[in-house]
């Protein structure tokens, strides 16, 4: 596994110059591997390399790798080399077998590994609770499923590699220095079990025996990282094969059995992992160590988008999945517009003239049912999918002639002119392709008709509706926004708008949006801040990375004036030089109200924030009042595709824009509130609307349950917000009411994870 990786394709390209140059002059002869049918049980007889059918790339990559060292017998290490299939994330479902992989670990299995000393003691640290990622579990069943093949095989000793590795310089001269002692030391007189020739030590350094085994090796006690080239004997593949369940990461749990296993190490690592691959992995302990405070410093994760084949077309009865497909493309990277009766006039224009469109995937436009001809003829390499109950046969057309009117003549018409539609579009040679609802591989079909990478999340699942009614206007939208908007920077990513050029998002009639969901969900805390209902909010205790205060309970409390108070001081806690307050909703809501009657903190470098967020997918609605100028509010979203659990967090961010308040904020009292609804998001001011966006303005317009906050955080970018002088603190913001009138999603239907504090 590897957690670093270049972006940019300059970058890339000279990563790879890099590594090729080490290769010059590199000793080619590695007597430490047998060639093809000697038998010799004191050398290497086999390699395997964990390769996913999908990445035939990287197989050749490794296979042009491994013909570089030659084996005992002068032939190239491809010649004892067999491929092994790995356990394919993308299609992994359901849960794997706990007699062989338990998918949860703690915080602390992860601190044994790499001990952080800004928690050495917090028990509550160590006893949270990590799930595995899909990319995890699978990577583990990989090396699983292979341990149980050595162990049952005829051969003393195999090296495993990962597909994103590359032999150094020094790697069969230091092999063939360290081999003769790990066979003949006294040290290691019983063998050994597993020989680490790639690893990262743990950022504290490995923990060793205090006598190395030779000058080439030592012995690890725990601190390595990686598992991506290693040695493993028979007997050893028997002994971890004996100790499974594996519990968490593979590399983490295998630290945990050193004690129990006879484990060397070179005493460098001599195989590396390729840092110009891009990678999908994503690692479970990374938001933990966000939100306990260890992370002070997060990179900015992008979506990196391929080229995709566009423009992509597609049409689908409704109850076939026809939404869930605008949500597949958009997680492919496709600026998807969908579900709408008619194209905006702009777009239709730009789409038929063949001009610069805004989108790059139509889905469900009504407007594009009858002009599929017109389309094909302008667009000869555009994709066309059909989303359908199953493959049509159309017999029935062809021995009717081909008629229309008997094509039609059918109890489900809207069926039919699918189908028929269809047939046309097959008979004048168009790229045309069939997406049945039962297919029980839809990321794979989808994906190897459009060329494009399967993502790791699941495929969507959403209900489909009806196509909306584009407002009256068409493309002269008018939002509500106030004298005074300046726009800061924003994230680039497909789900981003340009707004420059005249473009100004899609207002559609609410009415007709069968997601328009009731309200049935209020909630107030008002007055005495002291009877904060423990059912309805939370107090966190945790942290982000751009936040450089540590959220405390114990720093909210009810104000002389009777109100609730958010108070951020000076004060060392485990992980930071500051400690502050946040609120968070015990229930996630699904659009509605959500006001706070406020007066935020004044300090430069403090942000006093009242918002909507949640992760998997990463959907936020902010506002956010920045002490260096409190006559100002910035209003912000996010917007990242899937359906609840995809991990999707791409944007640090986000869309903001920066309103003119025309007053100051800290004087007195007032309301912020945000109103969403399926068609809109507005932003009010003591109940005057000062904001408006409607959908693609300049995102999608969040859709899934979040949860409602009011904290008071310290940001790190002076930038945003201003320099901290200690002299201001401790400084307070005061809330004296907090309102959600909205369509709540039960907290009951949250996992534990969810609900625990500080999560």
């Amino acid at each position: 596994m590897n957690r670093f990786t270049l972006s940019g394709r300059v970058a890339r390209w000279l990563y790879g110059m890099r590594v090729r140059m080490t290769r010059v002059g590199a000793q080619r002869q590695c007597n430490t591997f047998a060639g093809p049918g000697d038998d010799r049980h004191d050398a290497i007889q086999s390699v395997y390399v964990i390769n996913l059918d999908r990445h035939t790339r990287r197989w050749g990559r490794m296979e042009r790798e491994l013909a570089r060292i030659h084996t005992a017998a002068s032939t190239p290490l491809t010649s004892i080399t067999r491929r092994f299939s790995a356990v394919d994330a993308k299609s992994y479902t359901g849960s794997p077998d706990r007699g062989v992989l338990h998918a949860e670990y703690s915080l602390g299995d992860q601190l044994f590994v790499e001990p952080e000393p800004l928690l050495k003691g917090d028990q509550a640290a160590s006893n949270r609770r990590v799930v595995m990622t899909p990319q995890e579990i699978a990577v583990a069943l990989s090396h699983i499923t292979l341990w149980r093949l050595i162990a049952l095989g005829d051969q003393e000793y195999a090296l495993i590699l990962e597909d994103d590795v590359y032999f150094c310089r020094e790697f069969a001269s230091a092999l063939n220095t360290g081999w003769p002692d790990v066979m003949h030391s006294a040290e290691i007189a019983q063998g050994f079990d597993v020989l680490y020739l790639s690893y990262e030590e743990a950022k504290g350094g490995a923990v060793k025996d205090c006598a190395d085994v030779s000058e080439a090796l030592f012995r690890p006690r725990c601190g390595l990282w990686h598992l991506s080239g290693y040695v493993l004997s028979r007997a050893g593949a028997r002994k971890l094969v004996d100790l499974l369940p594996v519990c968490g990461p593979v590399d983490l749990w295998i630290n945990h059995q050193f004690h129990q296993l006879r484990v060397l190490a070179t005493n460098r690592s001599i195989i590396e992992q390729r840092r110009d691959l891009l990678s999908a992995n994503s690692y479970s302990i990374l938001p933990v160590l966000s939100r306990v405070g260890v992370m002070w410093r997060e990179k900015p994760l992008l979506f990196k988008v391929s080229k995709l084949r566009t423009p992509v077309f597609a049409f689908g009865k409704q109850g076939t999945g026809v939404t869930s497909l605008a949500m597949a493309l958009s997680m492919l990277g496709y600026r998807c517009l969908s579900n709408l009766d008619r194209l905006p006039t702009r777009e239709d224009e730009s789409l038929f003239r063949k001009r610069k469109r805004i989108f790059d995937a139509y889905v469900n436009v009504g407007s594009l049912a009858s002009r599929y001809s017109d389309l094909a003829k302008l667009y000869p390499k555009a994709k066309f999918i059909f989303t359908l109950p199953d493959e049509p046969d159309l017999a029935y057309a062809e021995e009717t002639g081909g008629r229309e009117e008997a094509v039609l003549d059918c109890t489900d018409r809207a069926l039919a002119e699918l189908y028929y539609t269809l047939r046309k579009l097959r008979e004048i040679s168009a790229d045309v392709h069939v997406l049945p609802s039962d297919a029980t591989n839809r990321w794979e079909v989808l994906c190897r008709f459009l060329e494009c990478e399967q993502p790791v999340s699941p495929y969507p699942e959403c209900r489909d509706q009806l196509p909306r009614r584009l407002g009256d206007h068409g493309d002269q939208v008018s939002w509500h926004r106030s004298p005074g908007v300046t726009k800061l920077k924003w994230d680039a990513s497909p789900w981003v708008v340009d707004l420059r050029n005249g473009w100004s998002g899609i207002r559609s009639w609410e009415g007709d949006d069968q997601e328009n969901a009731s309200r049935d969900y209020t909630v107030r805390m008002e007055g005495n801040g002291g009877d904060l209902d423990a059912s309805s909010w939370r107090l966190l205790d945790d942290t982000f990375p751009s936040n450089l205060a540590l959220f405390n309970p114990e720093n909210f409390s009810v104000a002389a004036k009777r109100c609730a108070r958010l108070t951020l001081r000076k004060e060392r806690a485990r992980v930071r030089e500051y400690t502050s307050a946040a609120l968070c909703s015990r229930e996630r809501c699904t659009q509605g109200r959500f006001a706070a009657v406020v007066r935020p903190a004044s300090a430069p470098g403090l942000v006093t924030g009242i918002f909507l967020h949640r992760n998997a997918p990463r959907q936020e609605i902010d506002i956010e009042i920045l002490g260096k100028d409190t006559t100002k509010m910035l209003v912000n979203v996010y917007y990242n595709p899937g359906s609840d659990g995809a991990k999707m967090e791409y944007g640090y961010r986000g869309t903001p824009m920066l309103i003119d308040l025309g007053f100051d904020a800290v004087e007195g009292f007032h309301e912020y509130a945000i109103e969403w609804s399926s068609t809109s998001i507005r932003w009010l001011v003591d109940g005057e609307v000062v904001y408006e966006r409607g959908n693609w303005d300049p995102t999608p317009i969040p859709r899934l349950p979040m949860d409602f906050n009011v904290n008071l955080w310290y940001s790190r970018s002076e930038q945003l917000a201003g320099q901290l002088d200690d002299s201001d603190l401790p400084a307070h913001t005061d809330i004296e009411e907090l309102a959600i009138d909205g369509a709540s999603v039960s907290a009951a239907a949250l996992s534990a994870e969810m609900n625990a504090p500080g999560t």
